[in-house]
């Protein structure tokens, strides 16, 4: 949010009233309930509905070091739930770097909302205003399309963007899980994930996400694949692929962790194991020990 003296941009029309300042009520949806306001940390309760759930440590001990130079210059918006609790409708991280800052109380807009209007207030204030991962985005657009009942044409025009922009980050929520986490921890970049989606399989997708973090292959290089008659790699048989997914559950079994089994005609493959954590990591190295 922006402080007293300085007027917020506008995002789009429907999105100016329903962040609006001015202490006006747009129906019964939201209701600007005060200024300014010092609230206390331990009546401040996080945002169920907020998108992100990565907050990077470097970047949130960054802004702790500003807070405790500077104060906070952007209040929090919460919403009141009762005469001592407040939820947040946006400014999470600034709250979780408050609350390591060592403060008692932060300055924050106290709303009143429903919480529909609690959901697409947050979903939009991150949409402007955060960082979100392309994969974030497309949660987001996602959840107000389908939680907010809007339609791509009204969701450009609630936060500003083209339909084709919010298409394009849609399209990534048909990606293999593997992929969108890759997209997500920056492994890849938006531009692979769009041209792995001109992959007809999810299978050969899958090959070619490989081949990219094996031979560190350029966008224009994985798009070349998408141009051929059946992706970079010769379809697997049905029978062959059945097997493979099988000796895959077998793993999971073993060691509760995803894993990608590929295969040449000669013989030779490799079988990937993906782990989330060291922890995941150590538990695998120590039931392979025991083998």
């Amino acid at each position: 949010m922006a402080s007293n003296n300085k007027k917020q941009p506008a995002l789009g029309r429907g999105l100016s009233a329903l962040l609006a300042n001015d202490g006006t009520s747009i129906g019964s949806v939201s209701q600007q309930y005060g200024g300014t306001m010092m609230i206390p940390l331990n009546q401040i309760e996080v945002n169920p509905f907020n998108p992100r759930v990565d907050f990077e440590p470097q970047a949130l001990q960054e802004l702790v070091s500003s807070i405790q130079t500077h104060g906070i210059i952007q209040p929090l918006t919460l919403r009141k739930i009762n005469q001592s609790k407040y939820q947040i409708i946006s400014g999470e991280r600034r709250f979780r770097a408050s609350q390591m800052a060592g403060l008692h109380e932060v300055p924050a807009y106290v709303r009143l909302a429903n919480d529909q209007s609690m959901l697409e207030m947050a979903l939009v204030e991150n949409i402007q205003r955060e960082n979100l991962n392309a994969i974030e985005i497309a949660v987001s657009y996602q959840r107000l399309i389908d939680e907010c009942e809007l339609t791509q044409a009204a969701l450009g025009e609630r936060i500003a963007k083209s339909r084709s922009d919010i298409a394009n980050h849609l399209r990534l929520l048909k990606l293999p899980d593997d992929i969108q986490a890759g997209l997500r921890d920056g492994i890849i970049s938006m531009g692979h994930a769009r041209a792995l989606l001109s992959l007809a399989s999810e299978a050969s997708q899958l090959e070619a996400y490989h081949q990219i973090l094996e031979q560190h292959l350029s966008v224009r290089a994985v798009e070349q694949m998408g141009k051929k008659p059946n992706g970079s790699a010769k379809r697997t048989p049905k029978g062959k692929e059945t097997e493979i997914r099988a000796i895959e559950n077998q793993i999971l079994e073993a060691t509760g962790l995803k894993s990608n089994l590929s295969q040449t005609a000669q013989g030779k493959g490799k079988i990937t194991v993906h782990f989330n954590n060291w922890v995941q990591l150590n538990m695998l190295l120590e039931r392979l020990s025991k083998k």
